[in-house]
Formats: structure tokens, C-alpha cells, sequence
């Protein structure tokens, strides 16, 4: 039976079909494989060449230069690192002459088209070697425009770039120079710092000589009334035990000190301060209240054992400046600010102007989260479903520390949710935490998680999962783009190739959400929509002579693809399953949706292949077997049994039992690796494009969930039969 590895590599071959076991090599594999790190803070300057809201930067060089003489050139200069060589592909638009260059090789020069059509993306590949690969763009000003636009050439992809040289080391964006007459005789390269080329590069790094005279909170909110800020660092107390330590400074007016919270310190005058504190061995938040003053604003700050400096650090780790504080406000004078609660640099809380949060003692920089776990803490449609196999079969085989797991990673996303709409009005475009939920546009961005949400809130101490179930039920009954009879359609996407579609995709994107936010609010118009997109779907999908859907309806061409591709096909009854579960018995369209289920099993179980699988197109035995497919009939079949829908003397069990023991010898082996997911699709009206070019990926996180699920259900349906 061996297709993807030779078949003594199996599960099977390690322990047999025991669901217990396959499920526990499955879960452990991938919790050793992505472990919870925490976010990323990065140094930001807001005046820095930045990510607008289709994904890319924009060089708007006009309005950075708008003196700037025609034939001027601006050279801007980034790094990007990489695993291995590969081409990376990026969309450009050149609004004038538009030269790229990637480790001082010429990689794309701009056409006359290209620069006439600047409103046009144009996608080019930039060949990468492993490591750090260091890009310079050179723009040159005409009459007609100057700059462009580059980055991902996929809406919402995620790419982001870091400054090049050695001065600012991890903070993410690009350099740039003034306007220059002249080519520059060499392209920087790695081992360049900025002093080293010889030119001024922007954005600014430092204060001005003025600003330095300044106190701090004065030089980054200007000089206030009545007004505080916070400045918030980390004291490395390394005396033995309790320690008697000597904290000294001077303070431009009131002032408060606190470590760990604990105030030991407060002083309403101007001047030089000095007092003794108690800390135990190891690290300890400082943390001081500034107020302002009558002639400046700000503090200085040491703490000292005896004749030797306590050392700072940074509080959150902080990529891209060697800073050791960071600062929060301005703040009224009367407003009280919960310490422990902005140290968990999840909020922003209300300042004099609005919302506020972390920045730097540095010209117009920010403390930036990113998220750049490859799995852990993020937001994505295949991610919901992982996290929805993970929890049941967690509980299923009593792993408490995969629900621990789940619970963290489920309260990270909860947690940085309201950051991240801040972030985004912030910095007007791109965030790099959440940005499904920020530039949400299709229910691929909230469906599947938003239920996953919902449904590890029934288990697990969620805090705040209510506000974005809120907001992802807001964008799906308010906001998706819906045919006339209410049918949910794709339009108006970042993603344009996907315009004006139908995916029977979308069914799972949508109705375990629905399903779940009715039975939290107990409002049936939630559970009406469900009920209604499954009738409107089979519409558009359903293939009656086969009894299975096709994949997509394009409303282009006003047909079918009438290809039915494998996971699709599972969406579509996996998600009825959910539907059915919990649509109350006397619904009016119970019967005809339980019709359906029935119908879509009985053509999915004729097309099921001699060895218990089911293929990427299903009436195609000639492309590859494919996993979550086959996972998701396991799962629905098993349902449609334990439910009633379906008569298990039908066949249903025996097909259950045959596609789990294929799973374990075909799909899962002994070291708990899922293969044969076919990774993220589009669509086609050829079923070449799915058997040949959408193949699959080892672990695919499209798979890995529904392989738990369907294992969980193996286990149940075990159970009722008994």
C-alpha cells in the first residue's frame, strides 16, 4: 500500500490502528515542532518607508521629496534573510524608471509600459541565496511620477523587510537617501554600516543636537500641562538575597518610582533625587511616572550598588535599537493607568489623544509586536481546523498539556486582537500580527478560526474571545459579499484572481462559525444563514449524476468548474455534519438538508478507492491519494452513524474502518508526519491542475487537524457501535 513513504516507515506498521496511540505520535509531533515563543518587538519608525493596506511599501517619493529636480535619483536599501536559495517572488509598480538589485546583481529594470502603466502590478523574481540577501532599489524622478510600490505579490501576504545596516540592526523597513544627481559609484553590500558609504541615509536615527538638550518625554510629546508618561525598563539586581541597592537621578518635575509595581519613591519637586530601596536577587521591573515640569519634561536614572551600576535592559527584548527604556503616555495628570496591566504589551490604553502605546527615545519610533512563530499564536482558516483536531483529540487521549498549548494559543490571538486594529489605524496599512482580521475581506480571514475560537471557549478559559466573535460574526452577516438571495460569493479581494467566485470551500469557512455564535447568543438568524448557504451552494455546485460538488462557480464564465476536487468535497460535508448537529429538529429545511447529506455520502462512498482512500479529484483514481479528504468522509460518514442520518448497515462503517486503517498505513508514519495534504489551492476547469501542479505537502496544516478529527470520530463511532 505504500505511496508516500515504504511501507515499514508506516504508523501502522509501528502500532496498528490503535486511534489512541496514532492520535498522541500525531499531537506530540507537532507540539515539538512548534513550540509557544512569544512575539517579537521590533524598533519602528512611523516616518519610514511603510506597508500600505494591499501589503507592499510605498515609495511616495514625491511626498518625501517634493523639491526633488527631474533625473534625480533616491537609491532605498533592505535585507531579507533566507533558509535556502529559492526565488522570491514580489509585485512592483514603478511610478518612473525603476532599477532592483539583489546582492549587487541587476534583477529588474523597468520598461517604458511599465513605467507609463504605473498603476499596474508587475510580478518578478528575485533569486535568493541562504542567508541574508541585501536588495537596493533606484528610483529616478521624471515629470510623470517618482517611486513605486514593492512587496508581496499575494493580498495580505505577510512579507516585511529589515533595515540593512549595522546602526539599526532588526528594525524592519528600508533606508533611504536624499535625492542624488549622480548613480552612487558602489551598491552597499552586508558588511556596509552607513558611516561606511559616505551618505546620509533616512530615516532619521538621532535626535538634533536641540532635541538632545531636551528631557525625553519633552523631545517625544512635546512640552504638556498637567500631563505624565511612564518609562518602563528592566534592572538586572544581582546582590545576594535582599539587597540594599542606592537609586539616583534628577527629574525635570513630579516624579514616581516603582519596582514591581510597588511605588518606593515619590517626589513633587525639580532636581536631583536620591533614595534607598530593598530588591532581591534577580531581575526586576523599574518602572517611573514623569510628569511634567514648568520648563521641561523628563528624568535621568541610575540605581547603584555601591560603587557599581545596576545594569538595564530592555523590558520586551527589543529588536533594531540598543535603548534600554521604553515610554507609554502622555497621560492626564489624573489618570490612573493599571501597571501590570500595559506591561503585558497587549494594550492600548487612553492617553491625552487616544490610544497610546510603547515607543522608543528615538526620532518618531514605536515598539512594534510581530508574530513570527511559524505556527504558533497566528490566525489562518487551516490553523482553526489544526487547533480543532488538536482540542478533541487532546481531550480524547487526556493530554493536558496540548490543551495548555491550545489555551495559550487561542488567548494570544484574543489578546493582541484590539493591538492590532490600533496598529493598523496607526500605521495606516499592513500589521504584522492579525492581518486576516485587519484587512478582512473573504471568509477565509474569520470563519474557520472565529469557530475554533468559540469552540476551545466551551472547554478552556478564554479571556476575551467574545470581541472578536463579535467582530468576526459582524463581517459575516454585515459585510460578505452576498448574491442577491443571500448566497455568500467572493468579491471585492485583495486576492483578485479569486473575483467574482463561488468555492464550495467556503461552506466550512462560514457555517461552523454560524452554527457556534447561535448557539452562544441563541439568535436563529444565525443558524437560518447556515441552513440557507447550504441550499444556495448546492445550487451553484452540486454534480446530481455523480452526487458529489464541484470545487468552484465562476460567475465570469457563468459555469462550473464541475471539477470536484477532494478537499473541497470535505468542506462541504464536513461542515453539513456541523450544520446538522445542532439545526434544531423542527427547521424547515431540516429535511431537505438531511437529504442532502445523505445523497453527497452515498456518492462520496462509491467513489472511495480498493485500498480505503480518496483522491485530490475524486472520479480521477489516476491523482494522488489524498489525506484530508479522506479524513473529513471518515468524519462525516462516522457523524452521519452515530447521529442517525445514516444506516451503518449501509456500508458506512465498514468504509469508516477501511479509511482509518489507510490513514495509518498511507498517509500518518511512526514519527506522527502527516503526508499527502494538498496544500492551498486555487481553481481550474482542468483536473491537470489539481492532479499535477496542486500537489501535496508534508505536516500541511490543511490536514493535520481534520487527520485528529477524523481519529476522534473512529474512536466515538468504536464507542456507539459498542
Amino acid at each position: 500500500m505504500a505511496y508516500y513513504f515504504e511501507d515499514h516507515k508506516s504508523m501502522n506498521n509501528a502500532v496498528g490502528t490503535d486511534v489512541k496511540k496514532v492520535l498522541e505520535g500525531i499531537i506530540y509531533r507537532y507540539l515539538g515542532a512548534n513550540p509557544a515563543h512569544p512575539l517579537t518587538y521590533r524598533a519602528y519608525c512611523k516616518s519610514s518607508i511603510a506597508r500600505g493596506k494591499d501589503y507592499r511599501y510605498e515609495f511616495d517619493l514625491n511626498r518625501y521629496y517634493p523639491n526633488a529636480e527631474n533625473e534625480q535619483l533616491v537609491y532605498a536599501w533592505t535585507k531579507y534573510w533566507s533558509p535556502k536559495s529559492f526565488q522570491l517572488t514580489v509585485a512592483i509598480n514603478c511610478y518612473g524608471p525603476t532599477t532592483v538589485y539583489c546582492n549587487g546583481e541587476q534583477v529588474f529594470k523597468s520598461t517604458f509600459i511599465q513605467e507609463r502603466y504605473s498603476d499596474r502590478k508587475n510580478t518578478i523574481n528575485i533569486p535568493l541565496k541562504a542567508g541574508w540577501n541585501h536588495i537596493v532599489i533606484c528610483f529616478k524622478k521624471t515629470r510623470a511620477g517618482f517611486g513605486g510600490k514593492f512587496g508581496g505579490w499575494l493580498g495580505k501576504f505577510n512579507l516585511y523587510f529589515l533595515m540593512p545596516s549595522k546602526e539599526r540592526e532588526g528594525q524592519e523597513g528600508w533606508i533611504f537617501t536624499e535625492p542624488m544627481s549622480e548613480p552612487m559609484k558602489e551598491l552597499p553590500v552586508e558588511t556596509i554600516s552607513e558611516a561606511d558609504t559616505g551618505i546620509k541615509w533616512y530615516p532619521e536615527l538621532h535626535w538634533n543636537e536641540s532635541e538632545k538638550k531636551l528631557g525625553q518625554a519633552n523631545r517625544m510629546y512635546g512640552m504638556l500641562n498637567d500631563a505624565y508618561a511612564i518609562g518602563w525598563t528592566k534592572g538586572c539586581f544581582y546582590g545576594i538575597g535582599n539587597h540594599k541597592y542606592t537609586v539616583k537621578g534628577f527629574s525635570h518635575g513630579p516624579i514616581d518610582i516603582y519596582i514591581d509595581d510597588k511605588q518606593v519613591y515619590h517626589s513633587e519637586e525639580t532636581g536631583d533625587f536620591s533614595t534607598e530601596i530593598t530588591a532581591e536577587f534577580g531581575k526586576h521591573d523599574v518602572m517611573v511616572k514623569t510628569f511634567s515640569g514648568e520648563k521641561d519634561w523628563g528624568y535621568e536614572l541610575s540605581i547603584w550598588d555601591g560603587d557599581k551600576k545596576v545594569l538595564f535592559e530592555s523590558p520586551c527584548d527589543i529588536k533594531g535599537s540598543e535603548e534600554k527604556w521604553i515610554y507609554i503616555g502622555p497621560f492626564g495628570k489624573d489618570s490612573i493607568i493599571d501597571l501590570s496591566d500595559i506591561k503585558s504589551m497587549y494594550s492600548t490604553p487612553r492617553g491625552l489623544d487616544g490610544e497610546v502605546y510603547w515607543r522608543l527615545d528615538m526620532p518618531d519610533t514605536w515598539v512594534r509586536p510581530y508574530n513570527e512563530n511559524l505556527l504558533f499564536g497566528k490566525w489562518n482558516y487551516p490553523l482553526g481546523v489544526t487547533l480543532y483536531g488538536l482540542l478533541h483529540s487532546a481531550r480524547a487521549v487526556g493530554s493536558e498539556d496540548t490543551l495548555t498549548y491550545i489555551q495559550k494559543h487561542i488567548q494570544q490571538c484574543c489578546d493582541t486582537f484590539h493591538y492590532a486594529l490600533w496598529d493598523k489605524r496607526q500605521y495606516g496599512g499592513a500589521t504584522p500580527i492579525h492581518e486576516l482580521l485587519t484587512s478582512i475581506d473573504s471568509l477565509d480571514d474569520c470563519g474557520s478560526f472565529g469557530s475554533v475560537v468559540l469552540e476551545v471557549a466551551k472547554h478552556l478559559e478564554i479571556q476575551g474571545y467574545r470581541d472578536i466573535a463579535d467582530y468576526v460574526a459582524d463581517y459575516i452577516s454585515n459585510k460578505q459579499a452576498r448574491l442577491e438571495d443571500g448566497t455568500f460569493y467572493r468579491k471585492n479581494l485583495m486576492h483578485t484572481f479569486h473575483e467574482d467566485t463561488l468555492w464550495a470551500d467556503d461552506l466550512y469557512m462560514s457555517v461552523p462559525f454560524l452554527c457556534r455564535y447561535y448557539q452562544l447568543t441563541g439568535d436563529e438568524k444565525y443558524i437560518n444563514d447556515a441552513a440557507h448557504q447550504f441550499l444556495g451552494f448546492k445550487r451553484f455546485l452540486y454534480m446530481p449524476e455523480q452526487k458529489i460538488m464541484s470545487h468552484v462557480y465562476d460567475f465570469k464564465h457563468q459555469m462550473a468548474t464541475r471539477v470536484p476536487w477532494g478537499r473541497g468535497n470535505g468542506w462541504v460535508v464536513f461542515s453539513l455534519s456541523e450544520l446538522l448537529a445542532v439545526l434544531p429538529e423542527n427547521h424547515e429545511k431540516r429535511n431537505e438538508l438531511l437529504a442532502m447529506f445523505k445523497d453527497l455520502c452515498e456518492g462520496y462512498k462509491a467513489l472511495q478507492d480498493e485500498n480505503g482512500m480518496w483522491h485530490q479529484v475524486l472520479n480521477d483514481w489516476d491523482s494522488y491519494p489524498e489525506t484530508s479528504c479522506t479524513s473529513m468522509f471518515i468524519y462525516a460518514f462516522s457523524r452521519g452513524i452515530r447521529y442517525g442520518w445514516l444506516d451503518p448497515e449501509d456500508g458506512y462503517a465498514q468504509a469508516v474502518i477501511k479509511a482509518w486503517e489507510a490513514l495509518t498505513k498511507v498517509s500518518i508514519d511512526r514519527f506522527g508526519n502527516v503526508h499527502g495534504v494538498c496544500r492551498g489551492s486555487e481553481f481550474s476547469f482542468t483536473p491537470d491542475y489539481y492532479k499535477y501542479e496542486l500537489l501535496w505537502n508534508l505536516n500541511d496544516t490543511h490536514g493535520i487537524g481534520i487527520v485528529l478529527l477524523a481519529g476522534v470520530e473512529v474512536l466515538r463511532l468504536f464507542e456507539s457501535l459498542r
